[in-house]
């Protein structure tokens, strides 16, 4: 049996954004999840306005505390962080994640910096900076879209060449950069950055996506890795199953992922995506 993942993200009731996306992708992979909501949403945000419940900032940290108190704790695997709903959050999630690691140094966290899309935050400043200062910068593996890339890095990308350089400034073990302009007109594709490889998956792109491709995304490379798949493997692998899921849920005119019906392209993907390797970047470490 795998060990546990643990997930602190977003929840929402309808739809498959957030910890309904990543725990469901993990579960169906095999692993054991424990979820910590750090918003409940009726559904997402961008289909209208929506109450939000959010935990104060006392129960939320008490409620780490207690699971990091626990006597399950050393079993944990990993932890996916995703969408904050405050900076107190990030700094909770961040010192959570550190004690964590401190216990047990082969901990592995994967950070989703959930922030913006389409050249703006959505978020605020102050929370998109703690998640960078406290979560970004202690994080094994980051996955932004390259918007958030171009945001934490402070540079501007435009494609594979340029998200390449600007992932090259982050710290991180490995960078992997969602919805980058592919280098065929009408393809966009997911770029890999570690010290040794720069590997760049890319596709048609889909019209009209549903919500969730990111979260999703992060919780299939996280499980790829765990299960010991190279580099390459986990971003082709992953690259797939996100492209034939949001692929399936757009021809069935679904304004959501479909996951349920397509569980299987989450363990098995049936059509394979080719992979390029482009050139290493020098690794400086971005200045905040």
């Amino acid at each position: 049996m795998n060990r546990p993942v643990i997930v602190i993200s977003s929840h929402v009731a309808r739809g498959s954004v957030g910890n309904r996306a990543a725990v469901f992708a993990l579960e169906v992979r095999g692993h054991l999840v424990w979820a910590v909501p750090t918003i409940i949403l009726p559904f997402h945000p961008g289909h209208g306005s929506a109450t939000r419940i959010v935990p104060n900032d006392g129960d939320f940290s008490a409620f780490l505390n207690d699971l990091q108190n626990s006597p399950w704790i050393g079993e944990a695997a990993a932890v996916l962080t995703g969408y904050m709903a405050s900076a107190a959050q990030a700094e909770t999630v961040g010192n959570f994640v550190r004690e964590l690691k401190a216990e047990n140094p082969k901990v592995l966290h994967v950070c989703d910096p959930v922030m913006g899309d389409a050249g703006k935050l959505y978020i605020p400043e102050e929370t998109a900076t703690a998640i960078r200062d406290n979560l970004v910068s202690n994080a094994d593996i980051v996955t932004p879209n390259y918007f958030e890339l171009a945001w934490l890095t402070r540079q501007i990308v435009e494609n594979a060449f340029s998200a390449t350089k600007a992932a090259g400034l982050l710290a991180t073990k490995e960078t992997l950069v969602t919805s980058v302009p592919g280098m065929i007109r009408g393809n966009i594709g997911n770029l890999l950055v570690s010290d040794e490889k720069a590997v760049f998956a890319e596709h048609r792109a889909v019209a009209n996506p549903p919500n969730g491709p990111g979260d999703l995304t992060a919780a299939l490379y996280l499980s790829h890795r765990l299960s010991g798949a190279s580099i390459e493997m986990a971003l082709q692998n992953t690259t797939a199953s996100v492209f034939e899921i949001v692929t399936g849920a757009a021809k069935r005119g679904a304004d959501e992922l479909m996951l349920e019906t397509d569980a299987g392209s989450i363990v098995n993907p049936l059509n394979p995506i080719s992979i390029r390797q482009l050139s290493v970047p020098q690794r400086k470490g971005a200045e905040w």
